[in-house]
């Protein structure tokens, strides 16, 4: 851990399972970092792409081990066990963190001391990195601006990419929960969230990145559902029955509200083929 009055060093635990296409990016987002006192974990799960052969390329910058694990949060957890840090996050293999992150994140928790978790503002980027769904970060952030704990149960509008907490947090709630693979994140929050209030950077943090093969993307409707039966386990446990109803009309309302996004998204993939062969057409 660091000495009083030095710089807090920050872990970066980065699961990854074949991310080869993204994790050079993810690793370069964060030893590229403006902030000297970083160390960037990174726990694969036995990947048969060439992610090993990138993670060579920079074994004398971060840490690595590729071994079998139990899932997404065993990897985590395996991480923060290998964490030196004062301050820890975690971060996808296929995400990003914004240039100046750790020098926001490190500077917020310098000055409030008693806060002992963050997020800030997340940026949703396609595969190619472009910037999408803007509405979804421009909603996300009206919440994130206006946190309540009640408010967190209802809904998860917290970015996972933008979130740090103090080592000490860890010690107090335990590991993420290994039987849990979708809504580990959310579960993690609401556990820290029923100990302190989180502070909030209104900054762009982090980079979320939607692919043909993220979970976000393949399993949005089940990792909603879990969400659901986490948040109603612990509105239950914190004696916060007058959440419940509105949880699982907020279910209905996203999950409808991203089945009609993807009608409209396939549909307008459509009309640009359709339009493409028209071209192609009209030029042969």
């Amino acid at each position: 851990m660091t000495g009083a009055g030095a710089q807090p060093k920050i872990s970066i635990i980065i699961p990854s399972l074949n991310m080869a296409p993204f994790i050079d990016e993810t690793i370069q987002s964060v030893i590229g970092q403006d902030y000297p006192n970083v160390e960037c974990i990174v726990i694969d799960g036995g990947s048969d792409d060439s992610t090993l052969d990138i993670l060579k390329r920079y074994e004398n910058r971060i840490k690595w081990v590729s071994e079998k694990d139990k899932g997404q949060s065993d990897a985590i957890n395996k991480g923060i066990a290998l964490a030196t840090g004062d301050i820890l996050t975690y971060l996808n293999a296929d995400d990003s963190i914004e240039p100046g992150c750790l020098k926001k994140v490190a500077d917020y928790f310098s000055k409030n001391t008693a806060v002992m978790w963050l997020y800030g503002k997340c940026l949703i980027v396609n595969g190619d990195g472009k910037v999408i769904r803007r509405p979804i970060s421009w909603y996300k952030s009206f919440w994130q601006k206006r946190y309540t704990y009640s408010w967190l149960l209802i809904m998860d509008f917290i970015s996972q990419p933008t979130v740090f907490w103090r080592s000490q947090l860890t010690e107090e709630i335990g590991l993420f929960d290994i039987t849990e693979h979708l809504a580990m994140d959310y579960d993690y929050w609401l556990r820290a969230g029923a100990k302190y209030r989180p502070g909030y950077i209104d900054s762009y943090l982090a980079r979320f990145r939607l692919h043909s093969v993220s979970k976000s993307s393949t399993s949005f409707g089940t990792a909603a559902k879990a969400a659901l039966k986490i948040g109603r386990e612990q509105a239950i446990l914190q004696r916060r029955w007058y959440v419940l109803p509105f949880q699982y009309l907020t279910l209905f309302l996203v999950v409808g509200t991203y089945s009609i996004l993807l009608v409209f998204i396939r549909l307008r993939r459509m009309n640009n083929h359709m339009n493409d062969g028209l071209r192609t057409a009209s030029k042969a």
